[in-house]
C-alpha cells in the first residue's frame, strides 16, 4: 500500500524535461553515412539524393574541389593554380580537402554523406590506409551503404553513357537511344492499361522528364568518354575487385549488421533512396529557417510563432536569449538581434545581429546554445596608481572566472 501511495503522490508530474532533451540533442552526434560500390554503380547519385532528403553535407572529391575553388580558400587557390597550368590535382591535396570538410563546423551539426572515398587511386595512400583514415575521423560513419550490381549489367550501363561536350551533362542509354526509349514507352503503355488509376500521376511526371530529351537538338553531338568504353569499364571493375573489395569487406564485417545497408544497383535511384526508412531514426533533427521583415520585435515573434509549425497547435516560442544575438553573446558582447534575421531551431526563435552571425549560426548552432549559455558577459575594470598590482589582480580574476585580460 505504501508503494501505491508513493506512486500516486504526484499523478500529474511531467516526466519530460525539455531543457534536458534540448541539451541531449545539442550534445548528440549527427548522422553520418558512407556509400561504397563499384565504379559507375550510382554512388554519387544516391548520395546527392540522400543528402537532400536528410539535409546532410554531401562530400565527394569533385564537389569538395569545386566548393574550395568557388570560396577561394587556400586549397581552392592551389587547385586553381594547378588547373591553369594544365596539371592534375594531386591525390594528397584532394584527401586533405575531404578530411578538412569532415572536420568543418557545418558537418559537426548536419552530419555528412561520403562518396568516392576510399578511391581506387593509391598514388598517395593505399586503400587500407584510406580506410584507417575513415576509422580515425572524429565523426565516424554510423551507416555503411553498399551498392551491389552484377559486373555485366554495370559494364553495359557504363558503356551506354554519353556526354554533351559543351554542358558536360551525362545521359544514360534510356535517355538518348531511340530504341530503348521506344521500348520503355511500350512497357509504360502496358502498365497504364493494368494500373491506369494508380500510376497516372507518376507516369505523367516521367513523360515530362523524358519527352524534352527526345526533342533536344544536340543529341547527335553526344560523345562517348574514353573511360566509358566497354574495355575501360571492365578494367575499372576488375581493378575495384582486386584492390578495394577485400579491404571493404573487412570493414563491413566489423560493422554492426543493423547499420549495414546493402542495395541492388539495378534499381532506380528513387527506389534506392527509400533506404532512408532504415536509418531515419538517427536523423530526427528539425531545422527551419524563416527570413522576415518586421519593425517590432514583439510583432516578429507573434507572426512567426504560427509559421511552419512543427506540429498542429504547436507554436514557436521565445528562447532564453530573447532579443540578444547568441553568436555575439558567445563572443562576450551583448548585441540586440536584427528582426530581419530570424531563425527557428528546436521549437524556439533566435534573432541574429548580422548576416555573418546568421550564416555562422546556421552552419552549426550547437556551440552557441550549449550550457552555460546564455551567460551574460561580466566586464571588470581594474584601475589604480602605478605598481599597485593591477596586472596581478587582473590575471587572478581572469584565471578564477575563466575570463580574458
Amino acid at each position: 500500500m505504501a508503494s501505491q501511495d508513493e506512486k500516486q503522490a504526484q499523478p500529474f508530474a511531467d516526466i519530460f524535461d525539455e531543457d534536458e532533451a534540448e541539451k541531449s540533442f545539442l550534445l548528440s552526434k549527427p548522422t553520418c553515412l558512407i556509400i561504397f560500390g563499384k565504379p559507375g554503380s550510382g554512388k554519387k547519385t544516391l548520395a546527392r539524393k540522400l543528402a537532400k532528403i536528410w539535409k546532410c553535407v554531401f562530400i565527394e572529391a569533385l564537389e569538395v574541389i569545386q566548393t574550395n575553388i568557388h570560396e577561394e580558400t587556400e586549397y581552392g587557390l592551389k587547385c586553381q593554380e594547378l588547373l591553369f597550368k594544365g596539371q592534375s590535382i594531386p591525390e594528397e591535396l584532394v584527401t586533405e580537402m575531404i578530411l578538412k570538410k569532415i572536420e568543418s563546423p557545418e558537418v559537426a551539426h548536419f552530419g555528412y554523406i561520403l562518396s568516392g572515398f576510399p578511391s581506387l587511386s593509391e598514388e598517395y595512400m593505399t586503400v587500407s590506409q584510406q580506410i584507417e583514415k575513415i576509422k580515425n575521423v572524429k565523426l565516424k560513419p554510423d551507416f555503411l551503404i553498399n551498392i551491389k550490381c552484377p559486373d555485366y549489367d554495370l559494364c553495359q550501363r557504363i558503356s551506354g553513357q554519353r556526354q554533351h561536350p559543351d554542358s558536360g551533362q551525362v545521359y544514360q542509354r534510356n535517355q538518348w537511344d531511340p530504341n530503348v526509349i521506344e521500348k520503355h514507352k511500350k512497357e509504360k503503355d502496358k502498365h497504364e492499361e493494368e494500373n491506369e488509376e494508380d500510376d497516372e500521376e507518376q507516369e505523367e511526371k516521367e513523360q515530362t522528364e523524358e519527352d524534352p530529351l527526345m526533342m533536344l537538338k544536340f543529341l547527335h553531338q553526344l560523345v562517348q568518354r574514353p573511360e566509358d568504353t566497354l574495355e575501360n569499364a571492365e578494367e575499372r571493375v576488375g581493378m575495384y575487385k582486386d584492390i578495394m573489395l577485400h579491404p571493404l569487406e573487412d570493414l563491413m564485417a566489423e560493422q554492426d549488421c543493423q547499420y549495414l545497408i546493402e542495395l541492388d544497383g539495378n534499381q532506380r535511384p528513387d527506389d534506392l533512396s527509400a533506404a532512408k526508412n532504415k536509418a531515419y531514426v538517427a536523423s530526427d533533427k528539425n531545422y527551419i529557417c524563416c527570413y522576415c521583415c518586421f519593425n517590432k520585435q514583439d510583432e516578429l515573434f507573434r507572426v512567426l510563432s504560427s509559421c511552419k509549425q512543427i506540429a498542429h497547435r504547436y507554436r514557436w516560442r521565445r528562447s532564453r536569449w530573447g532579443q540578444a544575438c547568441p553568436v555575439a553573446l558567445k563572443e562576450g558582447d551583448i548585441v540586440m538581434g536584427n528582426p530581419d534575421l530570424a531563425v527557428s531551431f528546436l521549437g524556439k526563435m533566435y534573432v541574429l545581429s548580422s548576416p555573418e552571425a546568421l550564416k555562422t549560426f546556421m552552419l552549426n548552432p550547437r556551440p552557441y546554445l550549449l550550457p552555460p549559455m546564455p551567460l551574460p558577459p561580466c566586464k571588470v575594470l581594474v584601475f589604480g596608481p602605478p605598481f599597485s598590482g593591477r596586472t596581478t589582480i587582473c590575471n587572478l580574476i581572469a584565471h578564477k572566472y575563466k575570463g580574458k585580460v
